[in-house]
């Protein structure tokens, strides 16, 4: 794919508990835009990224923030105000994606499986489980598995849960608690109106935690999974159909955990992701590779699609 010479905006950095790996995400797509001939300017989002975006006046943003304000509909809204074109997904869509109790309303309805379980009260995992062990305890509006926590019967949390223990519950007020899902880490990736392929995670702590994500060497990627054909199948379908179901647009990837003692039945979808990481160890960029696309053409990409999707700002009178 060939675009034009542009003057590209890319957003990264912010306050999250992502920025690092959105730095990382951000520095790697400026250089491969400049080494494709656009002119880039970087901005480390502070509270003044409104006046730095219109002093810069791009033709397109690149969004490469994660978490929150970057991912959950704040800056996507702002941008909307100001008429900037940019990737990934709208204002909606990233309310809802970002909020996994708020993506389970609006997919499970429509036959995608997701696990069970309810939103808790921090305070109250110190009196009770709110289900049986083993289960998952993860923030309602994080992503990269940041702050997520497994209890079980023989852990070191407490039985119940101990104030002092070190773990999500001192630093959310809610969580979302879920059966834990026994088997393999799987994610695929959706590049416009395509899945692309499965990838198999094998942190080697045993947990694919913000650490095994992003430290190199603490997992293993096998791309393509090495899985049956219907499960690969179904992990594309589940994506896609998704993808279309929440309105992404750009890229996406959809992580899954599959109990591979039950077939397609043990396939279970827990989040989609809305900006997927763009650093040297990030799946989507994996992915597109295996599919003959290297990075460069991956964000030229992305671009495009911002730029097809926006829509013509109406001026003041």
């Amino acid at each position: 794919m060939t675009l034009p010479p542009l003057h590209v905006a890319v957003l990264m950095g912010g306050w999250s508990s992502e920025r690092p790996v959105s730095l990382m995400s951000g520095e790697g797509v400026a250089k491969a835009l400049e080494s494709k001939g656009h002119r880039v300017t970087r901005i480390d989002m502070g509270r003044d990224v409104a006046a730095r975006l219109a002093e810069a006046a791009p033709d397109v943003v690149f969004n490469a923030l994660h978490g929150t304000p970057g991912e959950d509909g704040t800056v996507q809204g702002m941008m909307d105000l100001m008429g900037l074109a940019y990737t990934h997904s709208g204002l909606v869509t990233s309310v809802i994606a970002i909020d996994k109790e708020l993506t389970k309303q609006a997919l499970v309805p429509h036959g995608i499986p997701m696990p069970g379980g309810r939103i808790v009260e921090t305070s109250d995992l110190y009196a009770r489980d709110p289900l049986p062990r083993p289960y998952v305890l993860k923030p309602v509006n994080e992503g990269s598995s940041v702050g997520v926590a497994i209890v079980t019967a023989e852990g070191n949390y407490g039985n119940p849960i101990s104030r002092d223990a070190k773990g999500p519950w001192q630093e959310f007020d809610r969580l979302l608690a879920e059966p834990y899902i026994r088997g393999r880490e799987l994610t695929t990736a959706v590049l416009g109106d395509r899945a692309l392929m499965v990838t198999e995670l094998k942190p080697k702590s045993g947990f694919y935690d913000f650490d095994a994500k992003y430290t190199d060497g603490m997992t293993d990627h096998v791309c393509p999974a090495d899985i049956p054909d219907e499960i690969a199948q179904a992990c594309k379908d589940l994506a896609l159909r998704a993808h279309r179901l929440l309105g992404c647009r750009g890229t996406s990837r959809s992580d899954f955990r599959w109990d591979d003692s039950q077939g397609v039945a043990g396939l279970f979808l827990l989040e989609v992701n809305t900006q997927p990481g763009m650093t040297p160890l990030s799946l989507v960029p994996e992915q597109a590779r295996h599919m003959g696309l290297d990075y460069a053409d991956l964000v030229e990409a992305i671009i495009a699609e911002a730029l097809a999707d926006a829509k013509p700002k109406e001026r003041a009178a």
